[in-house]
């Protein structure tokens, strides 16, 4: 019986599950999307309890347990950045969301995952070159960092021209 689990025993690890953020990245096609679309309830509930600064520190969050738990999978697999690793997502795009209007309505957020994946997936200058040029943990989650920093930029325009 062949296992979806990317090493052994990694159900018991917990690397494993923050990682792949419980999961949402072994989703085979597009795991940065899944990812992406798994943090929003969890990023709903941050907004909904403190606002920005609870949407930031949760990034900040994200972002410490993300090096390490990243460095741990990649280890146990060998693999650099691999895709099933979707918690550079959950931190980039509560970063995004930091810039939501207060009392936004539902098209803020589909406009906030749209303009994060936009950056994620495009990598314009410098989100490429750190991707290409930082290594271990902090390779995996800076690229991502940056492309939450560049949707929450444009999101905060498009909130403020609406």
């Amino acid at each position: 019986m062949t296992s979806i689990l990317p090493y052994k025993d990694a159900w018991r690890d917990p690397a494993f599950w923050i990682a792949t953020w419980f999961g949402s990245g072994l989703i085979p096609f597009a795991p940065g999307t899944w990812g992406t679309l798994a943090a929003l309830p969890f990023g709903w509930w941050l907004y909904s309890a403190g606002g920005a600064p609870a949407l930031l520190l949760g990034a900040c969050v994200a972002l410490v347990a993300g090096v390490w738990a990243s460095n741990r999978y990649m280890a146990q697999t060998g693999r650099h950045d691999p895709g099933a690793v979707v918690i550079d997502e959950v931190a980039g795009v509560w970063i995004t969301l930091a810039a939501l209007p207060v009392g936004a309505a539902w098209y803020f957020w589909a406009i906030a995952f749209v303009l994060f994946r936009f950056f994620d997936i495009l990598k314009p200058w410098p989100i490429r070159s750190l991707d290409r040029n930082v290594g271990g943990g902090w390779g995996v989650m800076l690229d991502d960092i940056v492309a939450g920093l560049f949707g929450a930029v444009v999101l905060w325009g498009i909130a403020h021209v609406l």
